[in-house]
């Protein structure tokens, strides 16, 4: 019997609810598939909500899962599990959702367009996600924070006065190309996960780093990038979203603040 191709796949499973595994207690990585299932208004279960929820992902995290022999053993959350596929990291997940959640350009005219959208979303995630966590943990993610405070508050100086313009600085630019197009989106003049991506970042960035971050809203440089923020917490699905108990708050996760790292920049 011959293999199921993707398409075949993609058919069958286009009922099946999707199902995100991810720790319970802090947005983490897996906020930004849960914006994207969000947006679209797809149907999805969340562990991260489920009293014995947290089993899913220790038995992941232990290899006792997947059982089957043609999903690969998987290093972290979050993970996907869309019918017979289990698949993590963040971008890759998002790449595969994009498309069937319509949070992509139109790719029969534009067929390249999912690789720029991709290439936004790794930007963003490098920058404004994995420097950010690496701000409070940046000799090892294994010592406690507490372990590594004098070196935190050099690493945190350095981005806010540095690193966190540079790429805001980038992010706007792209605004502003003509690839933007029309409207507040960073590509083709219509919404995709790359918005939502950049829109959970800069948010996390706010809470973190809150005197930075209205220092630079306030003197209007990065001005789209704010604009884009804005645009992406009043669609009307996102919103409800963010006033609702399935939105976690941020605590002990990749955003976190500390009064002695809040620098102005």
């Amino acid at each position: 019997m011959a293999s199921e191709t993707p398409a075949k796949r993609q058919k069958s499973s286009k009922d099946v609810p999707y199902r995100l595994i991810y720790w319970p207690g802090f947005p983490g990585r897996g906020e930004h598939i849960r914006l994207a299932l969000e947006e679209a208004g797809a149907e999805y279960v969340d562990t991260a909500h489920l009293e014995d929820g947290i089993n899913d992902v220790l038995a992941y995290n232990s290899g006792e899962q997947p059982k089957d022999e043609t999903n690969i053993p998987l290093f972290a959350p979050p993970i996907l599990q869309h019918g017979d596929l289990v698949i993590s990291q963040t971008p890759n997940i998002l790449l595969y959702l994009g498309p069937r959640l319509g949070l992509v350009t139109d790719l029969e005219n534009d067929p390249d367009g999912l690789y720029r959208i991709n290439s936004l979303v790794l930007t963003a995630l490098d920058g404004l996600s994995n420097e950010p966590h690496d701000c409070h943990h940046p000799i090892a993610t294994g010592l406690y924070y507490e372990d590594q405070k004098e070196e935190s508050k050099r690493k945190a100086e350095d981005y806010v006065k540095n690193r966190l313009p540079k790429f805001l600085g980038y992010f706007q630019r792209v605004l502003e190309s003509k690839a933007s197009g029309d409207g507040p989106w960073l590509y083709g003049g219509k919404l995709t996960y790359a918005d939502l991506v950049l829109f959970q970042c800069l948010d996390g960035l706010m809470f973190m780093f809150p005197k930075a971050t209205t220092k630079l809203e306030r003197e209007g440089k990065y001005g789209k990038v704010f604009a884009l923020h804005k645009a992406v917490a009043e669609r009307p699905r996102i919103e409800s979203y963010l006033e609702s108990s399935r939105r976690e708050k941020y605590s002990n996760g990749i955003y976190r603040y500390y009064e002695e790292l809040d620098f102005e920049g």
